[in-house]
């Protein structure tokens, strides 16, 4: 370690840690206090879209693998739905530049997995934070390149019920003077010494 001050004795300078009762009353977590599945029975996403009648059979037929058996594909597993086993959240996502085409969540129901939310727009993905589904959307104005959206928007989904409530929405601006140099002013020049 290094110290702040010159002279010192490094990290010896503070003194010696508090052993007295403060650090004792810290709360230790139990396994008692744990919530919920821990860990999650993989399922087969493609299965899972394939064998989903709220798709249209075009999607499905459109569903096909990059390369050999790589399907464009994620799955993300967790509480959504206080269902007994992990919900299922999975991405579809374009080969090429890897942007979201469709996001969908399944949740354990009987003896197989029912769709409980779909969303199928371009530049769509989801992921699990905190019992919450978020959904981030890519949003382009006339003339944007794939590569450069004009912003986004996050949107939380909880659970109610039976069903997904927005509970949530931000839109975030981009700045237009980032990539490939677009709209950047030049360096200013340094004025000659006097």
């Amino acid at each position: 370690m290094a110290a702040c001050s010159t002279g010192g004795t490094g990290s010896r300078d503070e003194g010696a840690a508090r052993s007295d009762g403060i650090a004792a009353a810290a709360p230790t977590p139990s396994a008692s206090t744990v919530t919920g599945p821990q860990s999650a029975e993989r399922v087969d996403p493609i299965r899972l879209l394939k064998s989903d009648p709220k798709i249209s059979e075009r999607f499905k037929a459109d569903l096909k693998p990059c390369a050999a058996d790589s399907y464009p594909v994620d799955a993300s597993y967790g509480n959504l739905t206080n269902a007994p086993a992990p919900d299922v959240v999975v991405n579809v996502m374009t080969c090429g530049d890897g942007i979201g085409i469709g996001t969908y969540v399944y949740r354990s129901r009987n003896d197989g997995y029912e769709n409980v939310f779909a969303a199928e727009d371009a530049a769509v993905y989801a992921t699990i934070d905190r019992g919450d589904l978020i959904v981030t959307k890519q949003v382009y104005a006339k003339g944007d390149p794939v590569a450069y959206p004009s912003g986004e928007d996050v949107i939380t989904y909880r659970w109610t019920g039976n069903r997904f409530t927005q509970h949530d929405w931000v839109h975030n601006d981009y700045s237009r003077s980032v990539g490939e140099g677009e709209g950047l002013e030049p360096a200013p020049s340094q004025s000659p010494a006097d």
